[in-house]
């Protein structure tokens, strides 16, 4: 056969083919049509590049390219070449095996080890370093590499945590530093987290190593069939074959008579910030399967609310929270800015010039140094954010602006304690010099002496008497954002009066799901009858978060519940269950399904659950708690004492398992034991003001002054009158001349102040009749 001869047949096989692969599309497509019309695939960023170059040229490099590598000279930033840190009088080695990249740093059991490093992890200001092993456990290293520049106090090693012990949470072998809870489904790109609750290992997949262009946009094989078929523009294809709207929700800014900013012409919600949510949020991640884009956010993940732990009364942040809590605080939220109208989101950086940014909807004239700053132009303290975007610096050198645009509140720092910016810089004056200076540049001020919701907060958390209307107040007051509504429910808790349940009975029927979920908590009072009628509407509700929550509050009244309700929870129940399942790689998600198991009557599976959650994670405090409680309603305290003294040994700076283990001590009669470990309660937690209480109560029989001692710390450190009234009457049932009679007079004299006379008249009284 000749090479001609080769070549046509070769080419009319190939003919063939082609035929066939065209048809086989065709046929395909119209047998497969609704299926493909509602998935797509991911196909990985390279495929974007060549129609999106520009895009591709912002994103590479930027933090979201760099949020996770494979360690490679390119993507190392860190000096690996023999260096050796020495940190706590003891050598730790960064080096090199051909091209590999080693540490030799000290593990759980407090030998050194020598570790491969398999990943980068961050890239600016500093860079961490992934190790992995066997069980498909990926932990972050406890050294990070300080990326500035030298002159900045950058290029060297430091340690990110240096007061932890193998015992802590954010020891870098335990869950704290866990990449496949804690940073994978923000880090990577279509993450598949693949935890075996049995064997207690990982199978973590990903598309991307990185955050790929399909992180933010959704899996993009239907853009691409698209593309290739000449269909993007056509009107019914929607969003150019993805699943989201990533636009503007205001496409045009106007001047409106009465406003000194811009206004949105029109508001037309989309999906760009709930996706930038999905990582720029403190939450908890609910389920791998919830469209948290086009259905609520709350389907997958668990916001954090304005809570004492992650932030001030006045809901600026304290604890990182990555800006979607505080943003959803501020005015601009509600007038329908998204992230991009500040930042280019393939390089995350602000689009424009810091100081022009502002200036988009805020006139230059109207917001000028001489008009509103009053401090000289230019400079740092004249700069928008330095007054409305306060900086708080999180793991030693990353500095992080708070998105609430708060207005600065002096008038509130001077009662509630609260940070302000004016203090802040002007380190050596006072709040109240900073409220008054204020007071002389904005005479007309709206926000100075501003009814607030912190001191609804600030009073709740001092115990104050007036504290549970004030919230119910803040609860119902539609001049606040959702998310400060929710958090005000939240803090309801145990309240029970009647401007609660009104709020309450409102909270439970709001459009928005925040609220809803707020009343939750709120509702935590109220016996079951009337918890049940409260919240029994939210185990229908159509968000995942609303309903599961629902169903976690009411089980625990299992036993009281008729066959309809029982009937009715259980979908809701379902729901809760998963969500704990999923999150069983976590201490908390085991314990969490051990009360479950419990409050169901199913005893052996509960205590299962919680041995489960102490073996995976020994030093999660509440397993041991949760499960000591549970033998001692089997009356088992022994046995209940047993589980605390093994919790005390795993967690040696927990509060919490002393505490119980004191009051299981005080049950059984011994006191002396009791007391010494309620005083460990007390030291340790320092400003828990109910330890310092019983610890005082147990102190009465025993030591009179001690116990008044410890009472009077309880008010100090929260401020509740009713510790300060159990220190003087404490004193008044055990009043003798001298020293006790002497710290009476001291105590009733501050109690005075603070309740009405007949109440300290009833003291005194009291003293008298004990012939005082």
């Amino acid at each position: 056969m000749t090479q001609w001869a080769s070549r046509n047949q070769a080419i009319q096989r190939l003919f063939v083919l082609v035929i066939f692969l065209v048809w086989m599309q065709s046929a395909f497509s119209e047998t497969s049509q609704s299926t493909k019309s509602l998935t797509a695939d991911f196909v990985g960023t390279q495929v974007c590049v060549d129609c999106h170059q520009k895009e591709f040229t912002a994103w590479k490099g930027s933090h979201h390219d760099m949020a996770m590598k494979h360690v490679e000279p390119q993507s190392v930033l860190g000096d690996f070449n023999d260096y050796v840190f020495t940190f706590n009088g003891k050598a730790n080695r960064f080096y090199r095996k051909n091209d590999q990249y080693w540490v030799n740093v000290q593990g759980a059991d407090g030998n050194w080890h020598d570790y491969k490093v398999s990943y980068t992890f961050g890239w600016q200001p500093l860079q961490q370093y992934m190790v992995e092993f066997g069980d498909g456990r990926v932990q972050l290293l406890p050294f990070a590499w300080d990326s500035r520049r030298k002159e900045q106090g950058g290029q060297r090693w430091f340690h990110l945590y240096p007061e932890t012990t193998p015992t802590d949470e954010f020891y870098w072998t335990n869950s704290g530093q866990n990449w496949n809870f804690m940073c994978a489904d923000c880090h990577s790109t279509n993450v598949q987290k693949n935890y075996d609750a049995q064997l207690n290992t990982y199978s973590t997949t990903w598309s991307e190593i990185n955050v790929g262009c399909e992180a933010c946009h959704g899996p993009a094989s239907k853009h691409m069939e698209l593309a290739q078929s000449n269909r993007l523009w056509e009107q019914e294809i929607g969003h150019l074959g993805f699943d989201r709207d990533l636009s503007k929700a205001v496409k045009e800014w106007v001047q409106k008579e009465g406003h000194s900013t811009l206004q949105p012409k029109e508001i037309v919600m989309t999906q760009q910030v709930q996706t930038c949510a999905q990582c720029h949020s403190r939450r908890t991640q609910l389920n791998e399967t919830g469209d948290h884009v086009n259905n609520s956010f709350f389907d997958k993940y668990r916001l954090s609310l304005i809570t004492p732990e992650l932030y001030h009364y006045d809901g600026q942040i304290y604890d990182e929270v990555y800006v979607y809590g505080s943003f959803l605080q501020s005015e601009m939220a509600k007038k329908g800015v998204t992230c991009t109208n500040c930042h280019d989101p393939h390089n995350a950086q602000l689009k424009i010039a810091e100081e022009a940014v502002c200036l988009q909807c805020h006139s230059a004239s109207e917001y000028s140094s001489e008009k509103h700053t009053f401090h000289t132009a230019g400079t740092k303290a004249s700069k928008c954010t330095t007054c409305h975007m306060p900086e708080t610096t999180y793991m030693q050198v990353d500095p992080r602006r708070d998105h609430s645009w708060h207005v600065p509140r002096p008038d509130l720092s001077q009662h509630i304690n609260t940070p302000n910016v004016c203090t802040s810089c002007h380190e050596d004056k006072t709040a109240q010099w900073a409220d008054a200076q204020i007071g002389k540049w904005y005479p007309n001020s709206n926000y100075r002496n501003q009814r607030h919701f912190a001191l609804a907060f600030y009073a709740d958390a001092i115990g104050h008497r007036g504290a549970s209307d004030a919230l119910a107040f803040s609860a119902q007051d539609s001049s606040l954002s959702d998310i400060i509504r929710a958090s005000v429910l939240e803090r309801m808790g145990g309240n029970t009066g009647q401007n609660t349940l009104v709020s309450l009975a409102r909270s439970v029927k709001h459009d928005d799901e925040m609220i809803r979920l707020g009343a939750i908590a709120g509702s935590s009072g109220y016996s079951f009858s009337d918890r049940w009628q409260i919240l029994e509407p939210l185990l229908n509700d159509p968000v995942l978060s609303v309903r599961a929550e629902t169903a976690g509050a009411l089980v625990r009244y299992y036993s009281e519940m008729n066959p309809l309700q029982k009937e009715k929870l259980q979908p809701a129940l379902d729901d809760y269950h998963r969500i704990q399942t999923f999150n069983s790689d976590r201490g908390f998600g085991r314990t969490n399904l051990g009360n479950l198991y419990r409050d169901l009557g199913e005893t052996d599976k509960a205590i299962d659950a919680y041995k489960k959650a102490i073996e995976i994670e020994p030093y999660f405090e509440n397993s041991y708690a949760n499960l000591a409680d549970l033998y001692r309603a089997q009356n088992k305290e022994t046995k209940a004492i047993e589980v605390l003294s093994a919790g005390m040994k795993a967690q040696p700076k927990s509060s919490a398992l002393p505490y119980s283990t004191g009051l299981a001590w005080l049950r059984l009669g011994n006191d002396n034991k009791a007391i010494e470990l309620l005083k460990q309660a007390a030291e340790t937690a320092k400003r828990n003001p109910h330890y310092w209480y019983v610890y005082g109560l147990a102190l009465e029989k025993n030591n009179v002054l001690a116990a008044s001692q410890a009472l009077n710390t309880a008010y100090e450190v929260g401020g509740d009158p009713q510790h300060l009234y159990a220190e003087c009457d404490v004193l008044a049932r055990n009043f003798k001349a001298g020293s006790i009679a002497f710290a009476f007079e001291q105590c009733v004299n501050r109690l005075s102040k603070q309740v009405p006379p007949q109440v300290v008249e009833q003291l005194r009284a009291k003293v008298a009749g004990a012939g005082g």
